[in-house]
């Protein structure tokens, strides 16, 4: 049966981009805009109060993984608050390849293991709006045995670390995004396969995209009124029923030009579409552009020379 979280998580292609151990030591701050890489931290000793994009501060303890996919604006902190004359609490140094904020020589009261993650799809917007806003991952034993591989690996400096490290993170996010669905999940994917009765549906949307589909199937499919079906789906998942085959349809299709698969009709009968014809007005519609326009844009980013990235959280 497919799995439509893996299939998601294959089209992102994730992979670690930066990471390096970072520490606190008296009252510190570290504080971030939003941007297009998405954000991860695993403490590995101490704690830290994360604030994302105004919302109320989630305390971060020893073994727990955050992820912000959408690299919203966020705040870290931790420490008590200094009195005149104390350390400047956003001051940073680096010492023995660690990154230190807050007073360099106060003992350490976090130790994490932060940085960046790169999507290669290149439909990754859309895909990164089907996860929660916050992945805030607590007490899980799978999860925990991978975070303290991961730990036990940035402490120490052994051959091929950065390539252990990156398959690590790998791995981790998938195993964060799996224990991350639920009904308390915000609007997204996550929170739609965690209803038994939408799951039904969305994997069958998975598993033939090119089906005629129609809300009255699709209920169908999840043993529901078209009603009741409609309203549960558009709640969990954030859109509508037809909207997100839309997106679906055209997430695969990117990919499939991305690749190289087939021509225009061979792509537009796997996805849905009647004619190529069919397929390149939706595809310009939801787009933008035309598939031969997105093909040359493609191959343009593909010549650009690819530039480092700067260190940083």
């Amino acid at each position: 049966m497919t799995d439509p979280l893996a299939e998601v998580v294959s089209l992102l292609q994730p992979e670690a981009a930066l990471s390096k151990v970072v520490s606190g030591g008296g009252a510190w701050r570290v504080r971030r805009p939003g941007g297009d890489r998405p954000f991860y931290c695993v403490v590995l000793e101490g704690t830290v109060a994360l604030r994302v994009g105004g919302q109320a501060a989630v305390e971060v303890l020893p073994g727990d993984f955050v992820l912000i996919p959408a690299m919203s604006g966020f705040e870290l902190s931790g420490g008590e608050p200094e009195s005149d004359g104390g350390a400047d609490p956003e001051a940073v140094a680096v010492r023995d390849g660690e990154v230190r904020h807050g007073d360099p020589d106060a003992p350490a009261n976090l130790r994490a293991l932060v940085g960046h993650l790169t999507f290669g799809s290149p439909d990754s917007a859309l895909l990164v709006s089907l996860l929660p806003a916050l992945i805030h991952v607590r007490g899980d034993p799978r999860l925990g045995a991978i975070v303290a591989l991961v730990g036990e690996e940035a402490r120490h400096r052994r051959p091929a670390r950065e390539v252990v490290l990156a398959r690590l993170l790998e791995v981790m996010l998938i195993e964060a995004l799996r224990c991350s669905s639920g009904t308390a999940a915000s609007p997204g994917l996550l929170r739609c396969l965690a209803d038994a009765r939408l799951a039904a549906a969305v994997r069958r949307l998975h598993e033939s995209p090119a089906r005629n589909w129609t809300v009255a199937s699709m209920a169908s499919e999840a043993a529901l009124s078209r009603s009741a079906f409609y309203e549960r789906f558009s709640r969990a998942m954030g859109v509508a029923p037809m909207e997100y085959l839309l997106s679906w349809r055209m997430a695969l299709a990117k990919n499939f030009l991305h690749r190289g698969q087939d021509g225009l009709a061979g792509i537009a009968e796997r996805v849905g579409y009647g004619s190529a014809s069919a397929f390149s007005a939706a595809f310009t519609r939801f787009v933008g552009v035309a598939p031969s326009h997105y093909l040359r844009s493609l191959a343009v980013d593909s010549e650009r020379p690819q530039t480092a990235v700067a260190s940083g959280e």
